[in-house]
């Protein structure tokens, strides 16, 4: 099958040659092609140009191939989550609500909730019902841009249950049209009977966990919260060096609730991100300069519970690139709406709609190591891309942060999401 997209007003993201990532001062630099033609082969971005349609390829349009008048509208690449929780049983809004009256996360946590509370629930779910609900979730995002979705374990905290969340997972990949990367995260928290017992917990992460994920094959990386009151760096050391043995490549959750030591040990271990990085001073963005790890911020996360903003434009400045995934989660991120984080990137952090839009799609596609595949508009990447609304510039995406602006979206070559009826 070939689609055929013609009059597109500007197709957004271009890579003639294409990179793994953006960084630093590049970020404020988009490629765009005006009044452009774009051309899908089976599931592969074929060609694209200026307007008009060359005559070779006009001829020789298969009879079954779709002709979409893209008039007043533009292409994007699809979004790319980098880092979500999109896997879990039920919502948390009384933990909201306990917020609201002014507990922290620290102290809900402490009362039972968090992380345990979603824990409980999943034990209690069974794994088609977890189908079920993921499959919503995964419609949502897909409807609102994104086409690739990093999701985590982390809500097992036992043996049993991160494995089945891990093969819940695995089963959402043979169903939705959404690019899904597994990682797993055995480390998210200390299960209640395990409190004193740290260490005891960390030996099962290591000696019975891992080994598992490994022979099933259920993750493509590893991933720990190395933060106060979660794991230390030494629990974190360990467990990325058992995790590395079997394969499985590091991604942190770092640096959320204090300078925690997070950033430096997932650049020890070469983290494909370290993530959340809220506290992040200049040893921090000393130790990720010239490293193969991309700063993932997560703005839902520190705009739902108010917390600090992680220091971006510090970090764009002294050359770091840098990505903004979702963190879709119950407790503290419970949206997984990528135009909002592009929106949010543009708001709180102070980026340029083009640093934005880099650090939605290439940057946050490296993040899940998809950049070579997937992130930008480039012949011979995948043909995850979406057809706007009738927009005036490309930096009414992030402006019009109330609005869906995704029309039609595509999925590996397939039109997954026609246009709206007028």
């Amino acid at each position: 099958m070939s689609i055929l997209i013609t009059n597109i007003k500007e197709i957004i993201q271009v890579e003639e040659k294409p990179q793994l990532f953006v960084a630093g001062s590049a970020m404020s630099k988009l490629k765009t092609i005006k009044n452009g033609w774009l051309q899908i082969e089976g599931n592969r971005i074929r060609d694209f140009g200026v307007m008009p349609v060359p005559g070779l390829i006009t001829r020789n349009i298969d009879p079954g191939s779709t002709v979409i008048d893209a008039t007043g509208k533009m292409v994007f690449p699809s979004f790319c989550d980098s880092h979500t929780h999109l896997v879990y049983a039920g919502s948390r809004e009384i933990e909201y609500i306990d917020k609201i009256r002014g507990l922290s996360y620290e102290e809900i946590a402490l009362r039972g909730g968090g992380i345990v509370n979603s824990a409980k629930r999943l034990h209690d779910a069974g794994e088609e019902e977890l189908v079920e609900q993921a499959l919503f979730r995964l419609e949502e995002i897909m409807m609102l841009g994104t086409g690739a979705v990093e999701i985590k374990s982390g809500y097992g905290l036992n043996v049993e249950d991160e494995l089945k969340m891990l093969r819940v997972i695995r089963k959402l990949k043979t169903l939705s049209p959404v690019k899904i990367v597994p990682t797993f995260l055995g480390a998210h928290a200390v299960p209640a009977e395990y409190k004193g017992r740290q260490d005891e917990f960390v030996d099962m992460v290591i000696c019975e966990m891992i080994p598992q994920v490994a022979a099933e094959n259920l993750a493509d990386y590893i991933d720990v919260f190395c933060d106060r009151g979660f794991f230390t760096v030494e629990d974190t050391d360990r467990i990325l060096n058992a995790g590395m043995k079997h394969g499985m490549r590091a991604k942190i959750h770092a640096n959320e609730l204090d300078y925690s030591g997070g950033i430096q040990v997932g650049v020890k271990y070469n983290a494909l991100s370290v993530d959340h990085l809220e506290f992040t001073g200049d040893e921090e963005i000393t130790c990720l300069a010239g490293t193969e790890t991309m700063p993932t911020i997560l703005p839902g996360a520190a705009f739902f519970l108010e917390m600090a903003y992680a220091p971006v434009r510090k970090m764009i400045s002294a050359g770091l690139p840098v990505a903004m995934a979702s963190d879709f989660n119950p407790g503290s991120s419970p949206s997984g709406n990528m135009q909002f984080i592009l929106s949010m990137a543009c708001i709180k952090y102070r980026m340029l709609p083009e640093e934005a839009i880099h650090a939605v799609t290439i940057n946050s596609a490296y993040a899940m190591g998809l950049s070579g595949e997937y992130g930008s508009i480039a012949r011979g990447k995948v043909a995850n891309l979406f057809i706007t609304t009738p927009i005036p510039t490309y930096s009414y995406m992030p402006y019009a942060y109330g609005s869906n602006k995704a029309e039609q979206v595509i999925l590996n070559g397939q039109l997954v999401r026609p246009a709206m009826v007028q």
